[in-house]
């Protein structure tokens, strides 16, 4: 790990004769060059307190984060890594997909010694920051996630038909030979067709980002972060069906890009998403509108979590001590069935976990809730299926350990035999419970 001042680095670029013109970081942040397997990585680390990690995307790069790290400096610790490929960071040959970057990521904190961050991205640091929170949930706190989707989830088939995304599968020696030497002209199509007033992206920060992405290596990395795009897609499928993420997301999106539509896409990978929408702002948003999206990440960012965010463990032991209830929101409503509040409240907007009890002989007939949840046997043997009526036939035998989804609104019945079954489920509230088949159906199956 190679430390030295940010001051050393501008002076060994004076290709870069913009550079000054662009906000520079505060005077206490170092650069540092980490190792992350066989990438060095270029990273910016400053301040003290809480971290805060933030990952710039395509046609920016670290530097993008100078405005935000200014505001947050006083009271936290900023961690501004330049992605593989790009900026000041090294250039290897493979691994762009987003899951291996990520791991590279979670390494440079290892070898920072910072355990958890609050995860600030924009564009393809988004899909880099999607796999580092579904990787690591246990190192990510909140997630701020800006104006671009994540491949493979929600509705990104439909979003890449657009013509404008023509440069995902723009790629290739000869598309490479085209671009050299024209890297500002190529850069400029980004800054003026994806932004809302091409003219907030002055000339100097355009000098700026065309000399870095200049640099020997860099478009051909750069190309090589679109054609790992298919793959993140897959893997990203594999991910989001091991269950959404659990922590506080604010989803922002630009009025002349995504806009309230950013949270919509992050609902399919998060549970907890509030959205913000930032006026008179194209794509680029830390370049076009730098104070009110450094005001809504600082404000989300310092709130104090809510009861439900917080973190929370308990043992086998602190499970059993806590009260059970009768039946409650979100369960199948039988008296016989005993619910634990594990944590949040059903009843409220927010994550929430329940344990239920449910005792031998017990049938469930066909029901759905508002909410999609996720759910782990942990106890006796469980008996669940899909579909709009109690159907014996089609019930899966579920051992301890095992996990399922209730997508919301997706109708699905169970049961337990000889043995009592106890249930973790996970939602996000309000729930409900709404029988799409007679109740009265499943008293007579259990006196059967």
């Amino acid at each position: 790990m190679v430390r030295y001042p940010l001051i050393s680095v501008c002076l060994a670029l004076l290709s870069l004769p913009a550079a000054a013109e662009v906000q520079p970081f505060p005077g206490s942040v170092r650069a540092e060059e980490v190792r992350a397997g066989d990438a060095t990585l270029y990273v910016r680390v400053g301040g003290q307190g809480p971290a805060v990690l933030m990952l710039h995307g395509f046609g920016d790069t670290g530097d993008m984060w100078a405005p935000l790290a200014a505001a947050l400096i006083r009271d936290h610790t900023v961690i501004i890594p330049d992605l593989r490929g790009m900026g000041l960071s090294g250039h290897p040959e493979a691994d762009y997909d987003k899951k291996s970057q990520a791991a590279g990521i979670a390494a440079v904190l290892d070898k920072l010694n910072i355990r958890q961050v609050d995860l600030v991205t924009h564009d393809i640091g988004n899909m880099v920051g999607y796999a580092l929170a579904a990787q690591f949930p246990e190192r990510v706190t909140r997630w701020v996630v800006m104006d671009a989707p994540l491949p493979g989830l929600g509705h990104w088939d439909t979003i890449i038909q657009s013509p404008q995304l023509w440069h995902f599968n723009f790629r290739g020696p000869d598309e490479e030979r085209l671009v050299k030497g024209r890297e500002r002209i190529y850069l400029d199509r980004f800054w003026d067709e994806l932004s809302a007033n091409p003219k907030a992206i002055d000339e100097a920060t355009r000098q700026h980002y065309a000399e870095l992405y200049s640099r020997p290596g860099a478009i051909h990395s750069a190309f090589e972060q679109f054609a790992a795009f298919s793959q993140d897609a897959g893997d990203n499928k594999a991910l989001v069906a091991n269950g959404k993420l659990m922590m506080p997301v604010l989803a922002i999106g630009a009025e002349k890009s995504f806009g309230n539509a950013m949270a919509d896409e992050m609902r399919f990978a998060a549970f907890d998403v509030t959205g913000e929408v930032i006026m008179n702002s194209g794509h680029w948003l830390m370049e076009e509108q730098p104070a009110a999206t450094t005001a809504a990440i600082v404000d989300f960012l310092r709130r104090p979590l809510k009861t439900h965010e917080a973190r929370q463990i308990l043992s086998t032991d602190d499970v059993a001590k806590l009260a059970p209830q009768a039946a409650g929101p979100g369960t199948a409503g039988l008296d016989s069935i005993k619910t634990t509040v594990l944590a949040g409240d059903p009843n409220k907007q927010g994550v929430y976990a329940v344990s239920l009890y449910v005792p031998p002989h017990t049938v469930i007939m066909a029901h759905t809730h508002r909410d999609d949840r996720t759910a782990t046997v942990v106890s006796g043997t469980w008996y669940f299926g899909y579909g709009s009526h109690h159907d014996a036939t089609v019930l899966q035998t579920l051992k301890p350990g095992s996990f399922y989804t209730e997508p919301a609104r997706q109708p699905h019945f169970a049961e337990t035999r000889d043995d009592a079954a106890t249930l973790y489920i996970t939602g996000f509230g309000p729930t409900d419970t709404n029988y799409v088949e007679d109740v009265a159906s499943s008293a007579k199956k259990q006196e059967r």
